[in-house]
Formats: structure tokens, C-alpha cells, sequence
């Protein structure tokens, strides 16, 4: 693959080849997708590519090169499911079309290293998500993930009454099958857990709206550099600690929605959903049972 160390700089972006891989760098400027300001760099060996392609860009006078990963092959883009825009595909290096050659060249190269693999689904994730802890506001809550555990926090200017009287969720990666995220930029987006051995989901914004296992998106919350990392991030994991956890003999620890005891919430939170329980009860939405066992998990959290 040419010389080690190799550069090529676009727009937006650098690639740098080395024996095994090509290093993505990605600038910061205030035009650069924000997407790419939070992956600042990938790297991506040429053992997870399926093809390259070469061709004319958006903007008159620019050229496109575009490496074709494997399906399978890198979270984010599994997680994404065909729905980033063009100018935020981070396997997209966008030229001056004077370098239009000289791209050739390197689209030639990168075809003479690609694997005896390449027309196949990779059988692991080739490719590093973002790294936790990560976290994003949605419209009905908070979530986070700090590498083993996603966590949903309900906002009570948002969130329906079903989650409310769920309660906050916690889940653990082993307990996770995968992920369901729908683009902020289009119609009824959210971001949902897919649980080993639930019902599959019907998808739509009305469900995620309902499903405590679900966070929803809106005008500013949930935008996708904030929510498709973490996306990726958690299904990253997934497999990963499956596999430690058969390795070693046991089948996950902890249900989904049961609260770490490591994790403890603020008073003047707590203080806050309780009066909102009440609300809630107040308004016959919450039985006298349901608001007593909830506002008492909640009191167990301090």
C-alpha cells in the first residue's frame, strides 16, 4: 500500500496509510460536521473494507474517494443504518478535482489490499466506536453510558406518564441484543434498546414515546453527534460482553431496568420526581399502590 505514513488531505479530513490500515483524521473547523469533531479519528484496517470507489463530489470542482466497509464491520455505521447524510460519512474523503489523479492512485492501492474477505459480513466489529462514558439529552430524558450500563433518565417536562411510572432504567450491556436508532433529522426519532428475549418493537414514535427502553428524540435533543456515538458505542459492547460473560459460565448480572447500587441520585432530583409522583396521583393516573411503591424506590436511591 505505497509508503508507510503515506497522507492524503481532503476536505474535512486526512487519511494516512499504513501497512495494515488507513488512519482518519478529521479537522474541527466550524464547517466540519460535527459528527466528525467527536470521532476526531478512526482507525480502520483494511481487513474491514469491501470495496473503493471515485467519483465527482457535491461541490463542483471536487472529487470524491470513498472506502466501502464491510457490513458488520464498524458499530457506527451499523448502528446508523443507512441514514447519515453524504457530507457526514466519515469513509468519504472529498478533494479539489485538480487531485483527482493522484485519489486515482490511491483508489488503485487500496483495491490491491482489500481481503480475500471483502464481499463477506464481517465477523466482528473491525472498527472502534467513540469510547464511553458518552451521554446525550433527548426530549424525554438523559441518557448516558459509561461503558457497561445505559442509563435513561426521565425528565419530567417530557417524558410520558408510562415512563414515569416505570421509573428511571438501567441496563445492562449483557442484558442488550442490540440497538434501534432513528435519526433525529427525520420523523419520529428515538433511540431504543433492543432486550434479549422482549417483544420486537414496532418502531414507531408512538411506541418509543411509551417504551421505557426508549428515549425519543426532538427539535435539539437527541442530535445525531450526540446520540449515534453512544449508539454505536453500546452495540459495540454488546457481543464483547456476551462472550466474556459465556466464557466465564454466567448469563449477565442484573434485569434490565434495575438500578445499579453504585449509583446514586441527587436529593433535589429525587425531591423533585417524588412531588411529580404526586402530581401523577393527584391527577388519577397513578393508584394509591403505584404511587407508594414507586415514591419508596425512589427514596431507596438516597
Amino acid at each position: 500500500m505505497g509508503r508507510m505514513g503515506d497522507v492524503l488531505a481532503g476536505i474535512h479530513s486526512a487519511w494516512e496509510f499504513d501497512t495494515d490500515s488507513v488512519r482518519i483524521r478529521f479537522e474541527r473547523g466550524i464547517r466540519t460536521p460535527k459528527l466528525f469533531h467527536v470521532l476526531r479519528e478512526r482507525t480502520v484496517p483494511y481487513a474491514a473494507l469491501a470495496g473503493v470507489e471515485l467519483g465527482p463530489g457535491l461541490r463542483r470542482g471536487t472529487v470524491a474517494l470513498r472506502v466501502v466497509p464491510r457490513k458488520g464491520a464498524d458499530p457506527l455505521l451499523d448502528a446508523a443504518a443507512g441514514q447519515l447524510k453524504l457530507a457526514c460519512d466519515p469513509y468519504r474523503l472529498v478533494l479539489p478535482a485538480e487531485r483527482e489523479t493522484l485519489a486515482d492512485y490511491y483508489a488503485t492501492e487500496l483495491r490491491g489490499v482489500l481481503g480475500p474477505d471483502a464481499d463477506h459480513p464481517a465477523d466482528e466489529f473491525l472498527v472502534a466506536a467513540p469510547e464511553p462514558p458518552l451521554q446525550f439529552k433527548a426530549y424525554d430524558g438523559k441518557a448516558s453510558f459509561d461503558g457497561s450500563t445505559v442509563a435513561f433518565r426521565w425528565f419530567w417536562t417530557g417524558a410520558s406518564s408510562a415512563k414515569w411510572k416505570a421509573g428511571d432504567q438501567f441496563f445492562p450491556v449483557e442484558d442488550l441484543e442490540g440497538v434501534d436508532w432513528h435519526s433525529p433529522e427525520l420523523l419520529g426519532g428515538h433511540l431504543r434498546l433492543l432486550r434479549r428475549g422482549a417483544d420486537a418493537p414496532e418502531g414507531d414514535a408512538a411506541e418509543a414515546d411509551q417504551d421505557p427502553a426508549a428515549v425519543v428524540f426532538g427539535l435539539g435533543y437527541g442530535l445525531v453527534h450526540e446520540s449515534l456515538p453512544l449508539a454505536a458505542s453500546v452495540l459495540e459492547k454488546i457481543p464483547r460482553t456476551r462472550a466474556a460473560g459465556e466464557a466465564l459460565g454466567g448469563s449477565g448480572t442484573g434485569l434490565p431496568g434495575s438500578a445499579p447500587s453504585a449509583l446514586r441520585a441527587d436529593p433535589a432530583d429525587i425531591a423533585e420526581r417524588i412531588r411529580h409522583l404526586g402530581r401523577l396521583h393527584d391527577s388519577g393516573l397513578l393508584t394509591d399502590e403505584e404511587f407508594s411503591a414507586k415514591k419508596a424506590d425512589l427514596l431507596a436511591e438516597l
